[in-house]
């Protein structure tokens, strides 16, 4: 075989090869589509769908029996501008973000912090603060209602301990989301066993060398088990947020048993008991897809929603990422 074939056959190779890594790099592409496909398929019929169709229904009028109509600016401009309960939703969720999220995640990593001092009977305890968390939403409301109504469970015991006066809780519009945030915290069993999980891998060994230091409880919590835990932490509040900024139920079922006026069949829920204090802008989107018949504005609240979560969330990661020195 001469030099000029050798040669020849290596180019070949030579010009094949890079065909070849073609061909590879792209069965690799499909397999990895193939199994993308159902998160793929689920993100855009469950995400990407309902919020392309919410922006376009923004800008029509569209009562869900006749053809949508174009309108332009005008249900942005009506929500913005000149729809009441826009303030009064926006300032009930804000308040649920900062102040339910807030003592969540507070009371969260305390309990889970006391379950791991707990020498026998962790499991048994960690079981317990996670049982609520399990309950149906309506039915824990329907209980949490039962208990703070006036002159009940809880009423009489303030009454012995020496408060004559007890707070109005759901009938109160001052008392009515504290009441809800304390039913929140009955609730926080995912969060103490996310927090329980995440105190258990601190590592041992950097726990040991701050107490030889002479470290106190204090400094060890700031300067060990907080950095060890920080991404557990974020993970926890954007959860919380994301949840807290679709908080509907149980302040929608609340209203309706303190007010007495449960809704049966043939007739609708009302919102807002008592007096705009349990409004969230959850409801204010079921008032005016559901019971007033207005696609767009519901809509238009529902992108407004969308952004503020936004916000939210690029906030608390930008917040973390300065605080590691991340980019």
């Amino acid at each position: 075989m001469s030099i000029l074939t050798l040669a020849a056959g290596r180019g070949s190779r030579r010009a094949d090869l890079p065909e070849a890594l073609r061909r590879k790099r792209r069965r690799e592409g499909l397999t990895a589509l193939g199994f993308l496909s159902p998160w793929l398929a689920g993100f855009s019929i469950f995400f990407a769908y309902p919020l392309i169709a919410a922006v376009y229904f923004s800008f029509y009028y569209y009562d869900q029996f006749n053809a949508p109509v174009w309108v332009g600016l005008k249900n942005w401009t009506y929500i913005l501008f000149n729809y009441p309960d826009l303030v009064t939703g926006l300032k009930n969720t804000l308040w649920l973000v900062v102040v339910m999220v807030t003592l969540q995640t507070v009371f969260g990593l305390g309990v889970a912090m006391l379950i791991t001092k707990i020498k026998s009977g962790a499991n048994v305890f960690r079981t317990l603060f996670y049982l609520p968390y399990l309950a149906p939403p309506v039915i824990s409301t329907l209980v949490f209602v039962y208990l703070f109504t006036a002159g009940g469970p809880i009423d009489s015991l303030l009454v012995h301990v020496g408060v004559h006066n007890p707070p109005g809780w759901f009938n109160s519009p001052t008392w009515f989301k504290p009441s809800l945030t304390v039913l929140s915290l009955w609730g926080i069993g995912n969060t103490v066993v996310i927090f329980f999980a995440s105190l258990l891998d601190v590592p041992k060994e950097q726990m040991e060398a701050a107490h030889l230091d002479g470290a106190g409880p204090i400094q060890r919590f700031r300067y060990v088990t907080l950095p060890s835990i920080q991404p557990v932490i974020l993970f926890c509040v954007i959860t919380g947020v994301i949840y807290t900024m679709q908080y509907y139920t149980q302040a929608i079922v609340a209203g309706e048993v303190a007010s007495g006026t449960m809704a049966t069949a043939g007739t609708t829920l009302t919102v807002g008991y008592p007096l705009g204090s349990s409004l969230t802008v959850p409801q204010l989107i079921y008032e005016q897809g559901i019971l007033n018949a207005n696609t767009g504005p519901a809509c238009v609240l529902s992108v407004l929603l969308f952004v503020m979560t936004m916000v939210f969330t690029l906030f608390l990661l930008r917040r973390k990422n300065g605080l590691t020195g991340e980019d």
